[in-house]
C-alpha cells in the first residue's frame, strides 16, 4: 500500500493539503499541492514541482543551520508532493491561546523562535509565510521551536524577505495576545542573538515595511 493511500486529510491550506500516513513505520506526513484548474495546466505542474523542489531543498538547508525542521523522508517531484516527518506538540498559536491574559509562561517560547529566526535569518533563509500557525513546539514552550511550510521561502533574497518575516512576527503576536508588545521585545531579544551580525539592518528593515504597509 502506498502512503498516500493510507490517513486522512487532516488539514488544507490554500495551496495544499496534509494527510497523515505510515512511512516505512514511521508517522509521517503527506503534503500535496493541490492542482489550480485556473493555470495553464504546464504552468500550474511546473509550480506545483517548483514549490515542493523549493520546500525540501530549504528544510534541509534550515537543519544544517541547527533550525529545527521536519526530516524530508521522501519528494516526489513529478507529482510534487512530499512527504515529511509528523512532529508533536503544540503551535505558537496555540500556546498564545492557552495563555490569553498573562505573558510570563509564553516569554521562553517567544525567545527561543526569536533566536531560531536569527539564525535561520543569518544563514540567508527567509520563511515567507511566518505566522503563529508554522511555529511547532515539539518538546512544548520550554524546548526548541520547529519552523514549518517553507514553501514560499527563499535563499538569498536579501534583507527585503528577511524584513517580512519580521513584519508578519510582530503583526500576528499583536493580534493575538493582549500583551503583544512584551512578547515582541522578548522575540527580538531572542532575534538579537541569532543573528548578531544582521539583526540590525533586518530590524530597520521591517520597520521600513511597517511604515509602507501603514501609509499604502
Amino acid at each position: 500500500m502506498t502512503p498516500e493511500e493510507e490517513g486522512p486529510t487532516v488539514a488544507r491550506g490554500a495551496e495544499a493539503s496534509l494527510r497523515r500516513v505510515d512511512w516505512m513505520g514511521l508517522a509521517a506526513m503527506l503534503k500535496e499541492r493541490d492542482p489550480k484548474n485556473y493555470r495553464p495546466k504546464a504552468l500550474d505542474e511546473r509550480l506545483r514541482r517548483e514549490r515542493a523542489r523549493t520546500e525540501a531543498r530549504l528544510l534541509v538547508e534550515a537543519r544544517r543551520l541547527g533550525v529545527r525542521t521536519p526530516l524530508v523522508y521522501d519528494l516526489d517531484l513529478a507529482r510534487g508532493r512530499l512527504i515529511l516527518e509528523e512532529l508533536p506538540g503544540p503551535t505558537l498559536r496555540q500556546l498564545l491561546e492557552e495563555h490569553p491574559a498573562e505573558a510570563t509562561p509564553l516569554l521562553p517560547a517567544v525567545r527561543a523562535f526569536g533566536r531560531a529566526l536569527g539564525r535561520l535569518h543569518a544563514g540567508g533563509i527567509s520563511h515567507g509565510d511566518l505566522t503563529s500557525s508554522n511555529v511547532l513546539f515539539p518538546a512544548g514552550a520550554s524546548g526548541t521551536p520547529a519552523f514549518l511550510d517553507l514553501s514560499m521561502g527563499s535563499k538569498g533574497g536579501g534583507v527585503e524577505e528577511l524584513g517580512i518575516d519580521l513584519h508578519l512576527v510582530e503583526g500576528d503576536l499583536k493580534a493575538l495576545h493582549p500583551m503583544g508588545e512584551r512578547l515582541v521585545e522578548e522575540f527580538l531579544e531572542g532575534y538579537d542573538e541569532g543573528n548578531a551580525t544582521g539583526a540590525r539592518e533586518v530590524r530597520a528593515r521591517a520597520r521600513e515595511i511597517k511604515g509602507r504597509v501603514r501609509y499604502a
